[in-house]
């Protein structure tokens, strides 16, 4: 069975930082594109950055450009979203996702969900 399972989030004031992970289980993420996505409260949900399954291709919703990093680990199976200089409206809860595609792309469509992990920030 394949498995996303979000760990990292948690409560940090403004201007901290957070390292949210994503690791797989039941597959290899080595063939999938792998996805962020948030969901605040009242609010719909929303691509917050995607990195291709070679790492190359990357991509970023312009609200979190330059303080967001996405990376993954082929060795741990794992993809992170580093986040710094985090804000009162990067709250919500944050969702990995992962697609197989058979080029080397970044995209926000998506097969396999994750349950998410909450982020506050709040001082």
């Amino acid at each position: 069975q394949l498995q996303l399972v979000e760990s990292g989030g948690g409560l940090v004031q403004p201007g901290g930082s957070l390292r949210l992970s994503c690791a797989a289980s039941g597959f290899t993420l080595d063939y999938y594109a792998i996805a962020w996505f948030r969901q605040a409260p009242g609010k719909e949900r929303e691509g917050v950055s995607c990195i291709s399954k070679s790492g190359y291709s990357t991509n970023y919703a312009s609200s979190v450009k330059g303080r967001f990093t996405i990376s993954r680990d082929g060795a741990k199976n794992t993809v992170y979203l580093q986040m710094n200089s985090l804000k009162p409206e990067d709250t919500a809860v944050y969702y990995c996702a992962a697609k197989r595609y058979f080029t080397d792309l970044c995209s926000y469509t998506m097969d396999y969900w994750g349950k998410g992990t909450l982020v506050t920030v709040s001082s």
